[in-house]
């Protein structure tokens, strides 16, 4: 599903999609800036910058010059009269420029648009025309079919998967005590599906370990899955329905297939929303099956005294990161901070936090596009000072996305931080069957 790369055509593929997929709220978008500016000091990137193609407004602006080009009547008889543009190469290098290269798709500016605008979701359009053009940042677009060829973003073998496993199921017997303890995949009838992100399984498998020994301390049904088990979505990120359609088909038949009651998605803010919120509208049916976050599951294992926890554990200072997609576009916000407040010693918020909170800079896809690296590390120098300001030692994040951007930022910055999933603080605050309360 690899999409033609610009060249001969790009224009007039882009154009045919630029006359003919546009919905009502996308128009009704197009046609309500006002252009009052107070967009700009909500963006993380126009505030690590200043120049105003980053403003939120200017990047709408690109996509409404075309639409008044194309249409309406006063954009078709007098463009220049109307600010209209007409569709060109030229015009489609400037529109990649700030869909991928100036925007994370964080919705920041939408929350505080004095038109209820949210430029995020024309952004989004404006990424499926050059979609069409073969625009698409290369890495984005490998990723995307690398997904759809293997089964996950990173060609990860079935054999690598139970192999990997393996070695982690005895790691959590030693380190438990317990010969109990198991990692059981391809499971039929558990009532829990823990997907995963790629990442976890490669390079990050504390962060699967530490998942297993909360699920097996809470005496969770689950399993995972050795095939199609990938959270991840970068058809997601290049605004490619189909693509994204594809890739969740994968994970959701395999759920089926196993027949599990609830779909468990790894710390991963754009994954939870493509599943959690996205998916049942690409598919255009409800899913059989509840889809939760981690965090939400966690924080409810210590509502309901399945888990419990020792503050102590986690001395050093922690601050939280919100990802955009969990907190501000999914609505997952206090979970996280149940978990913090009961599970670390020190605990304090960035300023600000919530759903307010800045992005990190490395959403929308923007880690896999290696042409806007040094715009990416140079909008993050927001959420830099907001870690600087708080004094922890360790920032939490429930988003491998993000803690991969942390995590530059941190050596660029020279924070001087840990950067740590949740599951992990909270797998090292676990108080143990057999062990005294806190």
């Amino acid at each position: 599903m690899a999409e033609p790369s610009a060249g001969a055509g790009a224009v007039e593929r882009a154009l045919a999609v630029l006359r003919g997929r546009l919905d009502a709220r996308t128009t009704a978008f197009l046609n309500s800036c006002v252009r009052c500016g107070l967009c700009a000091d909500t963006c993380h990137v126009f505030l690590a910058d200043s120049e105003s193609e980053s403003m939120p407004a200017h990047k709408v602006e690109r996509v409404a010059r075309l639409f008044r080009r194309y249409h309406t009547l006063l954009g078709r008889l007098t463009p220049g009269f109307v600010g209209a543009q007409n569709l060109d190469l030229e015009a489609l290098e400037g529109l990649a420029a700030a869909a991928f290269g100036r925007c994370t798709l964080c919705g920041r500016c939408a929350l505080n648009c004095s038109v209820g605008l949210d430029p995020s979701t024309i952004i989004r359009f404006a990424r499926t025309v050059l979609g069409a053009a073969g625009m698409v940042p290369k890495g984005i677009r490998a990723n995307a079919d690398l997904a759809l060829e293997t089964g996950n973003n990173m060609g990860i073998s079935r054999e690598n998967v139970l192999e990997t496993v393996a070695w982690l199921e005895q790691d959590l017997r030693d380190t438990l005590g317990d010969p109990a303890a198991a990692m059981p995949i391809d499971r039929y009838g558990a009532r829990v599906l823990y997907a995963v992100n790629p990442r976890e399984v490669k390079f990050f498998p504390l962060s699967l370990s530490a998942a297993a020994t909360i699920f097996h301390v809470a005496g969770e049904d689950w399993t995972l899955t050795s095939t199609d088990f990938d959270i991840t979505n970068y058809g997601y990120f290049a605004a490619d329905a189909a693509a994204a359609r594809a890739i969740a088909e994968r994970l959701i038949a395999r759920a089926e297939e196993l027949g599990v009651e609830e779909l468990v998605v790894a710390e991963c803010g754009h994954g939870y929303r493509a599943l959690r919120w996205e998916a049942p509208e690409w598919l255009g049916r409800p899913l059989p099956f509840k889809v939760s976050s981690l965090v939400e599951v966690m924080a409810e294992y210590v509502d309901h005294g399945l888990l419990r926890l020792d503050p102590t554990k986690n001395a050093d200072r922690i601050t939280l990161h919100d990802p955009c997609n969990l907190v501000r576009n999914g609505g997952v916000i206090e979970e996280q901070r149940v978990l913090l407040r009961a599970g670390a010693a020190d605990f304090v918020e960035m300023v600000p936090n919530r759903e307010d909170n800045y992005c990190c800079g490395g959403g929308g896809g923007m880690l896999a596009a290696s042409e806007h690296a040094a715009k990416r590390i140079e909008a993050g120098r927001i959420k830099a000072e907001q870690i600087r300001a708080t004094g922890a030692k360790v920032v939490a994040s429930p988003c491998h996305n993000c803690i991969d951007q942390l995590m530059e930022l941190n050596r660029f910055y020279k924070l001087g931080v840990e950067v740590r999933t949740l599951a992990e603080i909270v797998a090292d605050a676990l108080v143990l069957p057999g062990q005294p309360a806190p």
